[in-house]
Order: structure tokens, then C-alpha cells, then sequence
């Protein structure tokens, strides 16, 4: 039983380590990062890529996240004990700003919605929580695809087309990457009625150092709101983001 555990235990620190980087990380690194023997990370490592929660990169040298352990951290956060907390957050910032607003995370090539309060306005748009949307037309999405690692975007941009939902939808990868350019400046993405028409949306990042693990938005019909009026309320979503962040701290 403690040989099992003690490999239970070594197979979660070299997880933890994936998970944290952001970015593909090497055997060496995981190597050095955990101070286990080489032939030992080796055989974990392919034991968590045949479980499907670890994946290696095409040229064989390198680890990323794998869809069981995407899959896990998507269930944490849909059914963690903070979620109550990420809630009145949320409802703090729609009785504010008297618009619907969401806590959005990235799950492969989706937009996956965690939580979500609603306007009292009786004009909405229903996403409940666990709700998909593309990344390439929605808010949310495409503030991921500008905070990815320009190789991972690239990746994940050509393995897909980019369905036309609008008139507005940016189908094209140029116009799409001049986008993103923008979000990363602005530190802030909006949806111009490109996802439904009528709609807008402003989505902020919710950041752990650099990254964003996650989004904060607002969904308006654009006779409630143009995009100059949601651009308004950027530092109070700003101020929520922060907030929300702080939720996703590891806890004492």
C-alpha cells in the first residue's frame, strides 16, 4: 500500500508540474523539477499518456495537459466549494452594471461556461452553466486564443474551420490574428455581434501571474449597450477580475 501511494504521489507531482508551466514541458525539466530518478519519470509519464492525462508533443520530447486531466480541472472548477464565493462576485457585478455577466474557461477548443448570473431584464440570452460557445466569435474565446502561445494558437486555428454565425464572424485567420493583437494591448475582448446577432459582449481575463486561466464577461443586447458603454464598465470588470482570481488561489 505505501509503494502505491508513494507512486500515486510522484505520478501528482509531475501532473502539478504540466499543469502549472502553460507550455510544453521536457523530460529534463520534470526531471529536475521533481529530483526523481530519469528512468522513473520516464515510465510515470507513459503510464499518465496511456491514461489519457498527459499528452506527449509530436516530436515525442515534451508534455502538455492531456483531455482526462483538461476533463478534471473543468469538473474542480464547475463543482468547487469557492463557486458559492465566484457567485456573489458575479452578482455583485451584475447588480451593478445591470447586465448579465459570466465566469468563462478554456476546455480544448471551446469556450466552457462555469458559472453565470442573470439580468433582471427579460430580454437575455440563456448559456447556463456548462454551456459551450466557439473561441473564434465569442468574447471569452478569443481572449484564450490572445493570451496562447502563438504555436498552440496556430495549432489549434488550423486544425478547424471557422464556421460563419453572422455577418460579423471573423473567418479569416489574418483578420482573426490582428484581433487578438489588439485584445492583448487592450487587455480586453469584445464580441461584436459576431457569435448572434444582437448581442455584445466584453470579457476580461482572470489571471494567475501572466496567465489567464479563466474570464470574466458581460452579455448585452446591443439596444442596451453598444460596445463604447460596455468599454465603460472595462475597470470595474478589471476590479472583478481580480477579485475572482484571488478565488483561485491555492487556499492555506
Amino acid at each position: 500500500m505505501k509503494d502505491e501511494s508513494s507512486a500515486a504521489l510522484r505520478a501528482l507531482a509531475l501532473l502539478e508540474q504540466v499543469a502549472r508551466a502553460g507550455h510544453p514541458v521536457s523530460l529534463a525539466a520534470l526531471t529536475e523539477a521533481t529530483g526523481l530518478p530519469k528512468p522513473s519519470v520516464l515510465r510515470i509519464l507513459s503510464r499518465l499518456v496511456d491514461a489519457g492525462m498527459l499528452l506527449r508533443e509530436p516530436a515525442g520530447k515534451s508534455y502538455v495537459s492531456g483531455p482526462r486531466l483538461s476533463a478534471l480541472a473543468r469538473d474542480t472548477l464547475l463543482n468547487s466549494p469557492l463557486r458559492g464565493e465566484r457567485h456573489r462576485i458575479l452578482d455583485s457585478l451584475v447588480d451593478e452594471i445591470g447586465e448579465t455577466c459570466n465566469c468563462t474557461m478554456l476546455d480544448g477548443d471551446e469556450v466552457i461556461y462555469l458559472d453565470r448570473v442573470e439580468t433582471a431584464w427579460p430580454l437575455r440570452v440563456n448559456l447556463q452553466s456548462g454551456s459551450r460557445v466557439p473561441l473564434h466569435c465569442s468574447a471569452s474565446g478569443k481572449l484564450f486564443l490572445a493570451h496562447m502561445r502563438r504555436e498552440a494558437r496556430e495549432r489549434l486555428l488550423a486544425a478547424a474551420p471557422l464556421p460563419r454565425y453572422t455577418p460579423n464572424t471573423l473567418c479569416d485567420v489574418a483578420t482573426l490574428e490582428r484581433e487578438l493583437r489588439a485584445i492583448k494591448k487592450e487587455g480586453a475582448s469584445f464580441d461584436r455581434e459576431e457569435f448572434l446577432l444582437g448581442i455584445v459582449c466584453m470579457a476580461v481575463p482572470i489571471l494567475h501571474g501572466t496567465r489567464a486561466i479563466a474570464a470574466v464577461a458581460l452579455h448585452a443586447p446591443v439596444a442596451r449597450l453598444s460596445i463604447d458603454g460596455a468599454r465603460a464598465w472595462l475597470p470595474r470588470m478589471q476590479e472583478a477580475a481580480r477579485k475572482l482570481a484571488g478565488t483561485y488561489e491555492p487556499q492555506a
